[in-house]
């Protein structure tokens, strides 16, 4: 099975064909295709190519599923004995993708 580390948002995601993965939010509409070309290592069976920092020529095809938001986070601050409170909500924005091919 072929596999590779692609890195989208400043973080690192190992994929393979497939897989369905959230990614942080990408300005690509929905039913698009992406290509992430920062690939830093892959995995065929017995043989691996890894890049310094990444391999040159290499590509990751995926498809947008969707954009949305994650479930809400509550951030609570507080201050004992002085009367401060505060509660603020968080939603983070994310991109919902699906692997479709490993180009290497």
């Amino acid at each position: 099975m072929k596999t590779a580390v692609i890195v989208t948002g400043g973080k690192q995601y190992r994929v393979a064909e497939g897989d369905v993965i959230f990614v942080e939010k990408l300005d690509v509409p929905a039913g698009e295709t992406i290509n992430f070309d920062q690939v830093l290592a892959v995995v065929d069976g017995e043989t691996a190519r890894f890049g310094a920092p990444a391999i040159e020529g290499a590509s990751v095809t995926a498809n947008v599923v969707k954009n949305g938001k994650s479930p809400k986070v509550r951030v609570y601050k507080m201050k004992p004995k002085k009367g401060y409170r505060r509660t603020q909500g968080h939603r983070q924005p994310y991109t919902k993708v699906q692997i479709t091919t490993i180009n290497a």
